[in-house]
Parts: structure tokens; sequence; C-alpha cells
């Protein structure tokens, strides 16, 4: 049995020791050597037995060697089977916290045949894996640091910087999904830390404004709601949380309500020192000082007030004012009272009314010095009928330019007739050229009065129906006067019409006398004595004073050829106006006296024509 085995061990030997793949460092095959081996254990003389021992320590020796090579390489696979399941694990883990489950790109293949490779491939898949979970976390540990710092802003904690280190559950979620919605929170709350801060700079801002009109400290009222708010520090943010925005409001309205009780205190400083100083006519360096106080009583200067001025210290330098004009203002009120007097009577003079006799200076002035009344109620009552003839006055307006216009046509009616009395008005001369041009428009002025007394006329009419009272002009009733202007105006019509036929009928009453004489023949000397009998008429002149102006009247008149020169019945002398033609007022009875004379004067006139007829 065993020289079976041993022959068989013998003839297996090479092909075991080849199959084995030994390769010996010249690149041969092991056959070789066992050929050489029992050569020379022949040639040593090796028994049977020594030859089967030492071939069985051979084979032992290389089972030993197979085995231990076989449970290297099983070692080798199972470690890469462990690592390559670590690996898949893995990827699977960062495949899923990334939100890439479904992704192809992410999948190792498993029909690959070397497990080398295998591993390599998920090796670069891991590590790819891991770059983008690093990339991802951080753009959440980013989005995580401005969201507490932004939700500490709000509350008002502290915030010292954001905690790096790793929590539970970070690694866990790190898809896209959540990181949206993390954005989204922190778009969120920027949105609401602008509106906050909006809110916080509107009241701080309102508050400095405040502060300076009222002239308080600024710094030191906002320093009570929180340091921060005033410092330029660009690195430290502004207090935005809900106890810096209630305290802000509430530091708002104090000071809008102090704002208004300020204003109100300096609104009723201001009304007396305004009324002081139109009582006394205060000059402009003393308002000068107190423009900007003064500013408080028109609304719509009441929000851009100037700086401090609804401070204490202005209120107060304001009511001192009042106080230094009030006690000037006692020394002062005779002046002022008759200051306001003559104000009363030029505003009445200017209507060509009488004021009220209640308040006349002299008047005033003993029941000033006896103290029966009040100063200040006298002034009171004379700045009342001075609101009163101002809007009288107001309401006189139209019907004065109207009277005005009556009494220039007045003035012009006169000028011309004195111009008619100028026996040199048509010589040559620049002078005479003018007053030639201003006699043509006169008369076109003079044809207007009629139409213009009579507007005048229903104008007063409708005023004295409205006010319920008469049109006072110098004293006397508008109405009558120009009632009485009409009637004049008439009557000298009429006389001069009669005037007109007078002179025709002696006309007549000449030719008729002359006419026979001058028929006799041999009548020469009768003819001519008879006209030397014929009363030549002359000039008879007198002179009289009608109502201050001087006037001269012609009894008698000239022939038809020289009666152009001749002064006219009842014309009035004054001197001629200049060549500028400037117009001079007259009063409504002057008007009314130059018309009644300028009647008389011509019936004076008429009659002693008729004398001289006969």
């Amino acid at each position: 049995m065993g020289e079976v085995a041993a022959e068989l061990l013998y003839s297996m030997a090479p092909m075991v020791l080849c199959t084995a793949g030994g390769v010996e460092a010249g690149g041969g095959s092991c056959g070789p050597l066992l050929a050489e081996l029992r050569q020379l254990w022949g040639e040593i003389g090796k028994s049977r037995e020594e030859k089967e021992r030492m071939v069985h320590e051979l084979e032992a020796e290389c089972m030993r060697v197979y085995r231990r090579k076989v449970d290297e390489a099983t070692g080798e696979r199972a470690l890469l089977h462990q690592t390559l399941a670590a690996s898949e694990a893995e990827i699977a883990a960062l495949t899923a916290a990334l939100g890439a489950d479904n992704t192809t790109q992410f999948k190792v293949n498993k029909w690959t045949v070397s497990l080398n490779e295998r591993v390599s491939a998920a090796t670069a898949l891991l590590e790819e894996l891991r770059g983008m979970r690093e990339e991802r976390s951080k753009q959440f540990s980013d989005i995580r640091s401005e969201i507490e710092k932004i939700t500490s802003e709000i509350s008002g904690k502290s915030h010292s910087g954001y905690d790096s280190s790793p929590r539970a559950g970070d690694g866990h979620d790190l898809t896209v999904r959540r990181l949206n919605e993390y954005r989204a929170r922190l778009s969120n709350l920027q949105k609401e830390k602008s509106e906050r801060l909006h809110k916080v700079l509107e009241h701080v801002t309102e508050v400095h404004s405040l502060c300076d009109v009222l002239g308080e400290d600024f710094i030191a009222i906002v320093n009570e709601v929180h340091p921060g708010l005033h410092e330029a520090d660009p690195g430290k943010p502004t207090s935005i949380s809900d106890s810096t925005l209630t305290s802000l409001a509430q530091v708002v309205a104090m000071l809008g309500s102090e704002r208004a009780k300020r204003a109100a205190m300096l609104r009723d400083a201001v009304a007396p020192l305004v009324e002081l100083w139109e009582l006394m006519d205060s000059p402009e360096e003393e308002r000068r000082g107190f423009r900007k106080a003064a500013a408080v009583m028109r609304k719509e200067e009441l929000q851009s007030l100037s700086s401090g001025v609804l401070s204490m210290a202005t209120i107060k330098k304001t009511e001192e004012e009042v106080e230094r004009l009030t006690r000037l203002k006692a020394g002062r009120m005779k002046e002022l009272v008759l200051k306001r007097r003559l104000e009363l009577e030029n505003i009445c003079r200017s209507m060509h009314v009488e004021p009220d006799a209640s308040t006349v200076p002299e008047k005033s002035i003993a029941l000033i010095d006896s103290g029966l009344v009040n100063p200040s109620e006298l002034m009171a009552s004379i700045d009342e009928q001075i609101a009163k003839a101002k809007e009288e006055l107001l309401s006189r307006k139209d019907i004065m330019e109207k009277i005005n216009k009556w009494l220039l046509a007045c003035d012009e009616e006169k000028w011309l007739e004195e111009h008619n009395l100028d026996e040199n008005r048509f010589s040559t001369g620049r002078t005479a050229r003018l007053n030639l041009k201003r006699a043509e428009k006169a008369r076109v002025v003079i044809m207007k009065i009629p139409a213009v007394v009579d507007n005048l006329m229903s104008r007063t009419l409708a005023w004295e129906s409205e006010r319920k009272k008469p049109f006072l002009y110098d004293g006397a009733r508008l109405v009558a006067v120009l009632e009485e202007h009409k009637q004049a105006r008439l009557r000298q019509e009429e006389e001069r019409r009669r005037l007109r036929e007078q002179k025709k009928l002696r006309t007549l009453f000449s030719e008729k006398e002359t006419m026979p004489r001058l028929k006799r023949p041999g009548s020469s000397s009768s003819s001519s004595a008879g006209f030397s009998r014929t009363p030549e008429p002359g000039y008879m002149s007198r002179k009289r004073v009608d109502g201050g102006r001087l006037t001269c009247s012609a009894p008698s008149m000239r022939s038809s050829s020289s009666s152009g020169s001749s002064c006219n019945a009842g014309e009035l002398v004054r001197p001629r106006s200049s060549a500028s033609g400037a117009a001079r007022r007259i009063s409504l009875g002057a008007a009314f006296n130059y018309a009644a004379a300028a009647v008389s004067s011509k019936a004076g006139s008429m009659s002693s024509s008729l004398a001289s007829m006969s």
C-alpha cells in the first residue's frame, strides 16, 4: 500500500507543484527541481521510506502555503465586501439626506466583476457625496445662523454668534426642500426686520424732530429707550425688538402731547403780543426776534416750526415781552387812543361822513384822566368803530368812484365855461392848442353828466335800500343833492333856451327898426340920429361872492357877432387850469351852489336884456 502511494505521489508531485503555479527565480516550473531532487536522493541512497516521508513533508508544506494564501485571499475578499457594504450604506444615507435617492449617478454598478473596481467606484462616489454634504451643510449653517441672529434681534436678546457644533438630526435632512423652507423663513424674517427697522427709523426721526422743536436733549431721551439708537457704529445693529418699538411709540406720543401743550402755551402768549404790536405800532426791530414764535398762530406752519420755538425758554421770553409791552401800553394809552381816533377820522374823511362823536379826542382824554373808563375798553370801542367804518367804506367804494367821476365832470364843465370867457382862446400858440383839445374832450365829458347822475342815483338808492339808511355825503343826503343838481341843470337849460329866444326877438326887432329909416329919401341925418339915439348895449360888471367863489355876470348882451367874446351870465370866473389838464375835485355843496348861482345870474342877465330892449 505504501509503495503504491509513493508511486502515485511521485507521479502527482510534479502535477501538484505545477498546478500551484510555483515559479523559480529563473521563471521555470518546479518539475525540473523535483527531478533533480529525486536524482539527488538516488545518489545519496535514500531509502524508500525516507523518500516517502520527505515527499509527505513537501506535500504538507505546500498545503500550508496554499492554505495561508487561500486564507489571506478570503480575508481580503471579506474586507472588500465589508468596505463595499459600508460605502454603499454611507452612499445610501448621503443620497437620502441630500434628497438624491432616485438619481442613477449615485448608484454603484453591481455587475462589475472585480470587487476592487466596485470598491474604487464606491469610494469615488462617496467622496463626491461627502463634498455635496459639506457644501449643503454650510448653506444650512449660514442660513440658520442668519435666522438665529435676526430672531435674537427681534426678541431683544443678545446674539453671541452661531454655534457651529452639530445638532441632533442636523445631518439627516439636508434636502433642497428643507433648504428652501429655511430660505423662505429667512426671507420672512428679513422682511419683518426691514419693516421693524423702518418703523424704528421713523420713530427716531420723529423723536429728533420733536426734540429739536421742543429744545430737549435728543440723546438723553433716546438713551432711555436703547443706547444703540443714536450710535453711528455700523458694526452694531440697531435695536428692533418689540420693547424698543413700544418704548419709541410711547416717547413719540409723550413728546407729541408736550408739543401740543407748549404750542397752546406759546399761542396764548403770542396772541396778546401780536395785538400789542398792532396797538402800539411796534417797529420791525422789536418784532423780528419773535417772528418765529408768531408762526404758531398760522395753522399751515405748525408742522414746520423752527428749532427751539416751543422750548420753555422761548415761551418764557415771549411772556416777558408781553408783560413789558403791557406795562409800556399803560403809559402810552392816551397816545394810542388818539392815534386810533385819528385813523377813524381818516377813514370817515375818505368817505365824506362824520365820525362817531362818542369818542372825540377831548372826551376820550377826559374819560381816561378821570378814571371812569378803562383805556382798553375805550380802545376796543374805537377799534369796533374802525371795523364798521372799514366795512362801510368797502360798501361805498363803487358809489364813491361814481361821485368822483361826476365831480371831475363838473370841474371840466367849469373849466370849459372859463375857457369860453377867454378872448384869446383862438390865438396861436401851443397852450391855446392844448386848451382847444381839452375843450373838445370836456364837451364830450359834459354831455355824459346826466347819464352819470342817473346811474349814481340808482346805485345810491339801491345802497340805501340794502342798508336801510340814507347815503350821506358831507352831511347831506346824496340823493337829495343829486335831485337838486338835476333840477338846477333843468332850470339852467330852460334859461338858456329863453335867452336864445330873447336874442332872436331882439334881432328881429332891431331889423324892423332899421329897415324903414333906410328906405326914406334924404333921411340920412335923421337915420344917423336915430341910430345914435339907439342905446348901444354896454357891459355892466358886478362882483359877488357866492359860496366862497368869485363870479361875474353881464346884465346885457352884445350882438350875435360879439356875444362869443362877452362874459356870459352866471359864468364862474376862476383861474384857468394848467396845460396838463389835471382836474380839481369840488364838493357836492359847491357844485350845487354853482348851479344855483348860474341860474340866478342868467335870470338877472335876462331881465337886464329886457330892460335895455325896452
